[in-house]
Formats: C-alpha cells, structure tokens, sequence
C-alpha cells in the first residue's frame, strides 16, 4: 500500500538515502529542505512522478501546517548534526532541532504517525561494563545531544510515534559525510596512509546507513506494533573502541599506520556499549558489518 510520506530535511546524509528507496517502493514522497549542505544529493529522483521537493524551512509554520494535512507518515530530519556544528551555531541548533520539533506536534493531527531519528550520545558516558538500553539515564554531554534528548522528549508525548537512538551512522549516501567516524577514519587511512587516536578506548556502536533506511522501512510497514516506544537502532556486533575500528580497517589497508596520542582529549566524550534487543525482539536486526563498511 502506497503511503503519503513527509521528510523533512530529506537531502541529508539519511534522508537522501530514505527518501530514494521509499520512491522506489512506490510510497509518495515529500522533501522539505533548503538545501544547505547539498543540491544536488535528489536529482536522481525528479524524473519520478510519486517524488516532490519543495525547498524551504522547517522553521516555515505554514508550510508544516500545510504539509501535516497532506501526509500521514512524518519524518523529522532536519537538523543541525554533531557536536562540533551546533557549538558553532547554538541559536540556529535551538530553533531547528528542537524548537521546530515542539511546534510540530502541537499542531500535529490524529492521523500523523512520526517517527524521530535522534542519536544514542544521548547516552553520553555510559557505566562500565554495562549496556546502554532504553531505560538507561540519557547524559547528553554536546548542546546537539541535549537538543535532540529535549526534542526525543517532547515527541514521545505523541503517542502516535516511534524514537530511534541511532548508533554512529556509515556507509555511502548521495550525501556523503565524511566527518562521521568509520566513514572519516577510511577516508584518513587512504589519504594520509597513517591514523592518528587519541581516547583509543573509547567505546561506541555503529550502523550502516541502508539499515537506517531499512529500519524506518519496517517501522512504517509495522506501526502499531512499534509506536508509543523508543528502541536503540545499531547493529549489535559493531560495539567498538577506536583502536577496534583502526585494528579493522588496517586489515583492509595493509600499509596503514596506527599512531595512539596520549595527551590528547577527544572532544566529543562518548563512552558506551549500546544494546539494541528491544528492536530486535520486535523483528528488525542491523545486517551491514563494518567490515563490509569499510570496503565499500
């Protein structure tokens, strides 16, 4: 069954991913973007007549009341992303992540479904030797991982949607990212020959892009089974520290040198292994390995 589809910030690093593979499904689709870090990441997809962008703002109040009556599924992306992009831009990071998530589901309808993608640094340093799940306290240590914990908050209030905490995102997208941490370690270790950690004990999970993708998928075909509920959304094999990860791609990168730095703070101090049984007692499991990752 075709549905009516709403992505908002869709151009990015996941929904330009999402929203090509739900119009290859079929489904009609509807992407709110302005475009700001890609213009060229959907041009793939204006040939299809069950596809529409409409360049614009989130922050835009009449074009979201707009859309709601049109669309039954609501997909909030849009948003500043990383810890490092919203201490450059906290007014903005407010207004997007979470401000305009608060207007959204005060004028939401009965028949909007959401489904919120936020990140699992929510989870912040996490206690040793111990799984993060859903009811683990959230210590978001970034003003993006207390943004998007706020705005998790808010729309968890709406009974009629489902939360993701997603684990660190890799893999290719028509909008590549290549600050995210698999993604930018590859892109080191081939340009530089050498890797440089610091933390290399740092723990974390990771997830590939198309199993994002294919998580959203199986919520939309599965609502009533999944909503009311927040589930981590990571693939269980891929808890890794930094060094892990190195050791990884070095056995695909033969001539790749590892250097660990000792005096040197990672910014971003996430420490965690993350469990993601909920979703997988639901029927959905991550597939894509790191290993397949770093190749492709």
């Amino acid at each position: 069954m075709s549905k009516k589809i709403l992505i908002t910030g869709g151009a990015g690093y996941i929904g330009s991913m999402l929203a090509s593979k739900l119009v290859a499904l079929g489904h009609k689709v509807t992407v709110i973007d302005t475009l700001k870090f890609s213009s060229s990441s959907l041009n793939h997809l204006f040939y299809f007549k069950n596809f529409k962008l409409i360049f614009g703002d989130v922050r835009n109040k009449k074009l979201i009341v707009n859309e709601l009556k049109k669309n039954e599924f609501i997909i909030p992306l849009a948003a500043l992303v990383g810890a490092p992009l919203c201490e450059k831009n906290k007014k903005e990071a407010i207004s997007v992540n979470l401000k305009s998530i608060e207007f959204l589901i005060k004028k939401i309808q009965q028949k909007n479904k959401v489904i919120y993608l936020t990140t699992n640094s929510g989870y912040g340093v996490g206690e040793k030797n111990k799984f993060c799940d859903e009811e683990s306290p959230l210590n978001p240590i970034s003003l993006y991982g207390r943004t998007k914990v706020d705005a998790e908050k808010i729309v968890m209030k709406y009974k009629n949607s489902v939360g993701f905490r997603l684990a660190t995102v890799f893999g290719y997208s028509h909008r590549m990212r290549s600050d995210l941490l698999v993604n930018n370690f590859v892109y080191t270790a081939i340009k530089k020959k050498k890797l440089e950690i610091f933390e290399p004990k740092f723990r974390r999970n990771y997830i590939h892009v198309n199993d994002v993708v294919d998580g959203i998928i199986f919520t939309i075909d599965n609502f009533a089974l999944l909503k009311s509920n927040v589930y981590n959304l990571g693939l269980s094999s891929a808890n890794l520290t930094k060094q892990m990860l190195a050791n990884k791609i070095k056995k695909q990168l033969k001539y790749l040198k590892i250097k660990i730095i000792k005096d040197r703070k990672d910014p971003d101090q996430r420490d965690y292994y993350v469990s993601n049984k909920k979703i997988e007692k639901k029927g959905f499991k991550a597939k894509t390995t790191i290993d397949n990752g770093i190749k492709e």
